[in-house]
């Protein structure tokens, strides 16, 4: 990898993570210090990010980790729906025997790490994150088209800025079963019952963006509290 293409990959997973908290001044001497590099990596990254929506630049002030709304969330969950379902559709009608290996695969590893995660610590929480990206990757990997595969990467990436603190909270969530979701969808996605599959799809999704919506109403009440 590139000195850029490492600054890329620090400063986005620090964004996802809320370690760079929304709007956030990203200066550069602060930066190169954290990230022990120079400014030219660093900046052509930051303007990777930009291009991304997770980093703004107002001239004259800089770059700023990009703020979070309720109506960005939203928005970026509906784009997420409609992105991964064609994605889904395609991918259930072009996809072989390597895409269905590839979910079956994922759904086990996402399944046996969820259990690992719910008694472990934060190395295992971070491994369930990954296999969680994997398995919603690997029910579309057979769509081929690269830029589906982009916009789902784009996406889901921001759609982590509002998920993951939800994820420091255990149980937080826990009138769901995550996990049977999962499998059901995995399962219409085998069947190749493309509506079926698509529906669950919208639905795992806009449950999250609901507990969300929810989430954030209630911190500004709880702060004032």
């Amino acid at each position: 990898m590139t000195l850029a293409e490492t600054a890329y990959d620090a400063l986005r997973r620090d964004i996802v993570r809320g370690v760079l908290a929304p709007g956030k001044p990203l200066r550069m001497a602060q930066l190169s210090e954290r990230y022990g590099m120079g400014f030219s990596p660093l900046r052509e990254a930051l303007n990777r990010l930009q291009a991304e929506r997770l980093v703004t630049s107002i001239a004259l002030r800089g770059f700023s980790v990009a703020p979070l709304s309720m109506a960005e969330m939203w928005d970026t969950i509906n784009t997420r729906v409609l992105i991964e379902q064609r994605a889904l559709r395609l991918a259930m009608a072009q996809g072989g025997d390597d895409w269905e290996t590839g979910i079956v695969s994922a759904l086990h590893s996402l399944t046996l790490q969820s259990t690992r995660a719910a008694e472990g610590g934060a190395d295992e929480q971070k491994l369930l994150e990954d296999r969680h990206h994997g398995f919603h990757l690997a029910l579309i990997a057979g769509c081929g088209s690269s830029w589906l595969l982009e916009f789902f990467q784009r996406l889901y990436a921001e759609a982590e800025r509002y998920r993951y603190p939800m994820l420091q909270q255990r149980n937080v969530e826990n009138h769901r079963d995550i996990q049977a979701e999962h499998a059901a969808l995995a399962k219409a996605t085998l069947a190749r019952d493309a509506d079926l599959a698509c529906d669950l799809l919208a639905e795992h999704y806009l449950r999250t963006a609901r507990f969300i919506e929810a989430q954030m109403t209630a911190a500004p009440q709880a702060q004032s509290a």
